[in-house]
C-alpha cells in the first residue's frame, strides 16, 4: 500500500510544484511582493514534512508542550519564568543533534527523532509579545503549515490577542486546526472541564466544525506521569489522521490548498480590477456618447443658423431683384432717361450706387440680427457639451480603492490618471485659444485680447459672431461690387436681361458661399471642438488598453491555475 502511494505521490508531486511556480510567476507579474513570498515559502518546502506551527500566547507553555510531545528526555525548546522564544524554532529531522541560525528571527533545530521524519514541528514567539516582526515571521510559516497547534494557558484560555490571531489565521487559510489547554495540572477538574467547553463553544463560534479540544500538561508527560498528562489523546489523534504513512499525501492536500487559497484571493483581487475596468470602459463609451450626442445638437444648431441666414438673404435679395427688374423695364428706363433731363440725381448711375447701398445695409441688418439670435444658441450648445464632460469626469466611479489588498498599486495609477485627466480639462476649459481654432478661422486673431481671455468656453459666442460676420461681409461686398460694375454698363434697354441675369447669378453665388463659408467652417469648427475634447483622454484611453491587455493575461493565468489545481487534487490518493 505505502509503495502505491508513493508512486501516485511521486507522479502528483511534479506537477504540484509546477502549478506552485505559475502562481509564483502571477504573484510577481501583479507586483504582489507579499503573496509572492508566501508562494516562495510554500514552493520550498512542498518536499518537507507535513508541518505543525505551534501558535499561542508568550506563557502558554508552547515550548513545554513541544517537549513533552517529541519525548526525547532533552529540553529540545528551552523554557524559563521569562519568556524564551524570542526566534521561530523550526523542528526537523537530522542524522545528527545540530541548530542552525538562518536569521535572526529563525533557527533550525535538527533533532534524530524518528517521528520527525513525517512531521516538522515550528516553535512561535506568543501573538501577543512586544516585538511586532515576530508575530509578522510566524504569519508567514502559516500558509505553508498543514496543522495549527493552538496552544491556550489552561487557566485563561479567553485572551483576546490570542483568539484575534485565531480569527486571521482561520479566515485567511482556513487551515486544520486543533486546541490545546496547556498546563492543566493547575486547575482542577471541574474548572478545566468549564474551560474546554468554553474554547469548544468559542471555536464553534467562529466557524469550526467539529473542534478538537485538548487538555494536558506538559510538566506530568514530562516528570513520568503519562497516564494523566492528556498526551496520549494528541498522539493517539496525530497517529490515526497524520502519521503512519498518511503525512505525504495530506501534505499535498494542503499546498492544494493553500494554493487555491492564494489563488482565489489573486482572483476575487482581479474582479474588483475588472469590475474598475468594466465601470472605465462604461464611462469612456459614456463620454464618447454624450460627444456624439452634443456634436449633433451642435450640427443641428448649424443647420438652423446657416436656414435663418439663407431664409433672410433670400427675402432681401428677392425683393432687391424685383426692384431691379421694375427699374430695368422699358418704361422704368425711359422715365429714368426722363427725369435725369431735370434732376442728375435721378440718373441710372445714381440710383444703382443707392440702390448698392440700401442692398449692403439691408443684407447686413438682416443678417447680422439673424446670426446674433442664432449663434447664441451654437455657442451654448458647444459649452454644455464641455461641461458635461468635465461633470462626468468628476463623478467617474471608483470601486478599485488606493488601499486595495493586492491593487493598490493600480488603483493609485487609475487615480492619477483620473486626477491628471481632471486638472487637463479644466485647464483645456480655461484656455481660449483651445475654442479660437485659428486655423479654420483665420480671422480670430483679428479680436482684442481681452475678448480671449478668462474661461475659454466664454469666447465660443465672440469666435463664432466674428466667423460668421466676416463671411457675410465678404459675400455682400462681392455682389455690390458686381452690382455696382452692371449698373455702370447700363445704357440701353437691349442690356436689361443680361444684366438681371447677371445679378442673379452673383445672388445665387453669394448664397452658395455663405451656405459652404458659414455651414462648411462651423460643422468643421464643432467637430474640431469634439475632437480636441476627445483628445483630453488620450492617456486615460492608454491606460484602459493596457489593462485590457493585462487583464486578459492575468485572468488566463490565474484560471489556468485553478483547472490544473483541480485536476491534481482528483489524481491524489484518498487516505
Amino acid at each position: 500500500m505505502k509503495a502505491i502511494l508513493d508512486q501516485k505521490l511521486q507522479q502528483v508531486r511534479p506537477k504540484i510544484d509546477e502549478i506552485v511556480k505559475d502562481l509564483h510567476d502571477l504573484t510577481v507579474e501583479i507586483k504582489a511582493e507579499e503573496i509572492s513570498q508566501m508562494v516562495s515559502d510554500l514552493r520550498n518546502r512542498i518536499n518537507e514534512p507535513y508541518m505543525f506551527v505551534i501558535a499561542g500566547e508568550v506563557k502558554a507553555g508552547k515550548s513545554s508542550f513541544v517537549n513533552a510531545l517529541l519525548s526525547t528526555g532533552k529540553e529540545i525548546c528551552k523554557v524559563a519564568p521569562q519568556p524564551m522564544t524570542d526566534t521561530i524554532q523550526q523542528i526537523i529531522y537530522g542524522e545528527k543533534e545540530e541548530v542552525v541560525v538562518i536569521n535572526p528571527y529563525l533557527k533550525k533545530i535538527y533533532q534524530p527523532v524518528e517521528i520527525l521524519k513525517e512531521i516538522a514541528i515550528v516553535d512561535t514567539p506568543g501573538t501577543n509579545t512586544i516585538a511586532e516582526h515576530h508575530q509578522e515571521v510566524t504569519e508567514r510559516f502559516i500558509p505553508a503549515s498543514d496543522l495549527i497547534v493552538f496552544v491556550f494557558e489552561a487557566k485563561n484560555p479567553y485572551r483576546q490577542s490570542a483568539w484575534d490571531f485565531f480569527k486571521f489565521i482561520n479566515k485567511e487559510w482556513r487551515k486544520k486546526v486543533i486546541f490545546i489547554l496547556q498546563q492543566k495540572d493547575l486547575m482542577n477538574d471541574e474548572d478545566l472541564a468549564v474551560n474546554v467547553k468554553g474554547v469548544y463553544d468559542h471555536a464553534i463560534k467562529n466557524g469550526i466544525e467539529e473542534p478538537k479540544v485538548f487538555a494536558v500538561s506538559a510538566k506530568m508527560e514530562l516528570e513520568g506521569y503519562e497516564a494523566n498528562s492528556g498526551f496520549a489523546t494528541v498522539k493517539e489523534y496525530i497517529h490515526d489522521n497524520i502519521t503512519g504513512g498518511k503525512a505525504p499525501v495530506l501534505k499535498l492536500q494542503n499546498n492544494i490548498d493553500t494554493t487555491r487559497n492564494i489563488n482565489e484571493r489573486i482572483g476575487n483581487a482581479l474582479g474588483d480590477r475588472q469590475a474598475q475596468y468594466e465601470l472605465d470602459i462604461k464611462f469612456r463609451e459614456d463620454i464618447r456618447e454624450t460627444l456624439e450626442q452634443h456634436e449633433k445638437s451642435s450640427q443641428k444648431q448649424v443647420d438652423i443658423l446657416v436656414e435663418n441666414l439663407l431664409a433672410g438673404y433670400d427675402r432681401i435679395t428677392r425683393a432687391k431683384e424685383e426692384e431691379l427688374a421694375a427699374e430695368l423695364s422699358m418704361f422704368g428706363l425711359l422715365k429714368r432717361s426722363f427725369s435725369s433731363i431735370f434732376n442728375k440725381s435721378s440718373s441710372i448711375k445714381v440710383w444703382s450706387e443707392k440702390f448698392s447701398k440700401d442692398l449692403e445695409r439691408d443684407l447686413q441688418n438682416e443678417l447680422q440680427s439673424k446670426l446674433q439670435s442664432s449663434v447664441g444658441d451654437l455657442a451654448d450648445s458647444i459649452q454644455q457639451m464641455a461641461k458635461i464632460i468635465d461633470l462626468k469626469i468628476q463623478n467617474s466611479q471608483t470601486v478599485l480603492k488606493n488601499n486595495h489588498e493586492i491593487f493598490s498599486d493600480i488603483a493609485e495609477r487609475r487615480s492619477n490618471v483620473l486626477k491628471d485627466l481632471q486638472e487637463a480639462f479644466t485647464k483645456f476649459l480655461g484656455r481660449s485659444e483651445n475654442f479660437a481654432d485659428r486655423e479654420l478661422f483665420p480671422g480670430s486673431e483679428a479680436l482684442s485680447p481681452n475678448l480671449l481671455t478668462g474661461s475659454g468656453i466664454a469666447v465660443i459666442g465672440t469666435i463664432l459672431m466674428t466667423v460668421t460676420n466676416t463671411a457675410v461681409l465678404d459675400v455682400t461686398g462681392g455682389i455690390l461690387t458686381a452690382a455696382g460694375l452692371l449698373f455702370a454698363g447700363v445704357s440701353t434697354s437691349s442690356k436689361r436681361k443680361k444684366i438681371i441675369n447677371d445679378f442673379k447669378n452673383e445672388i445665387e453665388s453669394g448664397r452658395s458661399q455663405i451656405n459652404d463659408e458659414v455651414y462648411g467652417k462651423l460643422k468643421t469648427y464643432v467637430a474640431n471642438i469634439r475632437e480636441k475634447l476627445e483628445a483630453n483622454f488620450r492617456e486615460f484611453d492608454n491606460l484602459l488598453e493596457s489593462e485590457n491587455k493585462q487583464l486578459e493575461k492575468l485572468v488566463g493565468m490565474h484560471e489556468s491555475i485553478e483547472e490544473r489545481l483541480e485536476g491534481c487534487k482528483n489524481e491524489l490518493p484518498v487516505v
